[in-house]
This record gives structure tokens, C-alpha cells and sequence, in this order.
């Protein structure tokens, strides 16, 4: 009987790199940090999850983007410079 897949689960592992959760840690032993499980590891976080558990992440949630948005400067005008001297 063949199995199958339910919709909720992901077919492939989730791409840590995009996720909100994932840091990259102090620590040059587990220099990965899974901020919502609270573990740092070796191996990406998500293959640390399949491998303990048999299931993929089921945290995973895309990152915000953070669009620069390039600020219109005014261009500096050019002051002449004062024939006047001025003393302090």
C-alpha cells in the first residue's frame, strides 16, 4: 500500500538561511544557533531536527526582507566664501 503525504508536511527540509529563527552563534564549535528550539549545533538546524527526530522543521518561517530605501539627499549648495575677516 503505497503511502502518502499529507499537504501540512513539507516535502523537502526548509532552508535554514531563510528562516527567522536561525542565528550564527559565538561559538566556533556549533557556530549555528536555532533561536526557537534554543540549541546550537555543528549541522544546519534543520538537519539536526531530521536527524533526531525523523520529521522536518516544523518552525520554519520565511524571513522578513529589508528593502534599503535610498533616502533623496539634497544636494550641499556651494557657499561663496566671505570677503570679510572676522576675528573671535
Amino acid at each position: 500500500m503505497p503511502t502518502t503525504i499529507h499537504q501540512s508536511e513539507p516535502v523537502k527540509a526548509p532552508d535554514c538561511w531563510q528562516c527567522r529563527h536561525f542565528a550564527i552563534s559565538w561559538d566556533p564549535r556549533n557556530p549555528y544557533h536555532c533561536k526557537m528550539m534554543g540549541f546550537k549545533s555543528r549541522m544546519i538546524p534543520s538537519f539536526e531536527v531530521f536527524r533526531a527526530d525523523g520529521n522536518h522543521c516544523r518552525g520554519f518561517i520565511v524571513k522578513m526582507v529589508q528593502t534599503e530605501q535610498l533616502a533623496v539627499q539634497p544636494v550641499p549648495t556651494v557657499r561663496k566664501a566671505s570677503r570679510f575677516l572676522w576675528k573671535a
